[in-house]
């Protein structure tokens, strides 16, 4: 059983597989650019994320938008992963 970087309220990012939907929980950054890059893009908690690819970019989309995440980005966002219906 998976336990590690996973809990109730959250998993990392980097849990995500190519496909699946996540709702952002929280964004832990201590930079203040890293900040202003995720409310550039629209990304808060409570806004439903899809990882479209792992490799060899790290590419979500919100909505129609697609973004690339560097690895401070990714190491940030905490999601619930969504199962799908």
């Amino acid at each position: 059983m998976l336990t590690t970087g996973f809990s109730v309220q959250g998993s990392s990012l980097k849990l995500l597989q190519a496909g699946e939907q996540g709702v952002i929980k929280q964004i832990r950054t201590l930079h203040d650019a890293t900040a202003q890059s995720f409310r550039k893009m629209g990304l808060i908690p409570g806004q439903t994320i899809t990882l479209e690819q792992r490799f060899p970019r790290f590419i979500i989309r919100v909505g129609t938008q697609r973004h690339t995440l560097n690895e401070m980005m990714i190491n940030a966002v905490y999601v619930r992963i969504v199962k799908p219906h």
